[in-house]
């Protein structure tokens, strides 16, 4: 679940977002369009790369009935004529990759993304209901989880599956440090984790842009949660450190493509938004258990301070609070609770 951080000095080259089934040129052969999302977030970037005689796709919206009629739209208009050549994804959440199988087979195209990403993807395909059992049930309900929400995340592996249109057999990796000639362009390939474990982003020195996917959002802040498979995960911190790596290497000036939202100019500012909106979080999940001991669930409202009341927005609010509680309790500024096991309360 993302949640809203208002930007202060950013600049916006691009502030009207394309129409449905238009593109917006960003750059020289490089083409900006919007797919629709059915949730709160209701879009997706996908980004189109001139590569020789077509265009190499970055991310695919959603695999549902609107998204493959606006992909036809697409490839019967503004994109006629010139043939697409690759699929690239940047990471394995439904809204990037759920319609990269029927775009390869359909075209005959290859799949280009991390290695992480494409077998995660997989695992789910392989085997959906892999969580729906213990010690994952177990593992919600010591941290205060009801019983309802529980049950949701356990089956979320078969939710992932209605949104995705399938993997091809075969993919091609893309590997941080090294470079990606696509068309007349040079990127070189880069990695961040926290909201995906290997989302790929790339990055344009002779154009000075940035395709950076859901690791910098302009008006949001990307989910960052722990899964159940990885129960004393640390997504936070390496999110934090995959910040602290892209203020020290980009340029000042990089033009931002992100994955939603609008492209933006400022990314050093926006860093220092994004890990401020961190500790702001930290400092009150601290200032909670300091009055009492908390179990991650009973720390959602210190958190998000609002209602949530959809069992599926309460699953990723969990989640993202438990890794607010996982990254504390590794910096020393929690602490479990004396005689408890650690994943039942915390205290300051």
């Amino acid at each position: 679940m993302s949640v809203l951080v208002h930007p202060t000095t950013l600049t916006f080259p691009y502030p009207v977002p394309p129409e449905p089934g238009s593109v917006i040129e960003i750059a020289p052969g490089i083409l900006w369009l919007r797919l629709a999302l059915p949730y709160r977030l209701d879009h997706v970037n996908v980004y189109l790369i001139e590569d020789g005689p077509g265009w190499a796709v970055l991310d695919t919206g959603l695999d549902d009935a609107a998204t493959r009629a606006a992909w036809e739209t697409l490839l019967a208009g503004v994109l006629r004529g010139r043939p697409l050549t690759r699929v690239l994804v940047t990471h394995y959440h439904p809204d990037h990759i759920g319609l990269a199988g029927w775009l390869c087979e359909r075209f005959g195209l290859p799949l280009l993304m991390s290695q992480t990403e494409y077998l995660v993807s997989l695992s789910i395909h392989l085997e959906p209901g892999a969580l729906n059992a213990e010690p994952y049930r177990s593992f919600y309900r010591s941290h205060g989880l009801d019983s309802e929400t529980t049950e949701r995340l356990l089956t979320s592996g078969h939710r992932y599956l209605r949104m995705i249109s399938g993997l091809p057999r075969t993919f091609c990796r893309l590997i941080a440090g090294e470079l990606l000639r696509i068309g007349g362009r040079t990127f070189e390939v880069l990695s961040g984790g926290g909201h995906a474990p290997e989302q790929v982003m790339l990055f344009c020195p002779a154009d000075n842009l940035l395709l950076c996917a859901d690791q910098v959002l302009a008006r949001i802040s990307p989910n960052i949660s722990v899964q159940a498979m990885d129960p004393e995960g640390d997504p936070l911190g390496i999110y934090l450190r995959s910040l602290a790596s892209l203020k020290r290497d980009m340029p000042k000036d990089v033009l931002v493509l992100p994955g939603h939202n609008l492209p933006f100019v400022g990314l050093p500012t926006r860093i220092d938004e994004l890990c401020a909106h961190h500790e702001a979080r930290c400092v009150a999940i601290e200032t909670a258990c300091r009055r009492a001991p908390c179990t991650a669930a009973e720390l959602v409202p210190v958190v998000f301070k609002r209602v949530i009341d959809d069992p599926h927005q309460m699953g990723f609010a969990f989640s993202e609070g438990l890794a607010h509680v996982n990254y504390l309790l590794r910096e020393n500024r929690l602490r479990p609770v004396a005689g408890r096991r650690a994943s039942v309360e915390f205290t300051a």
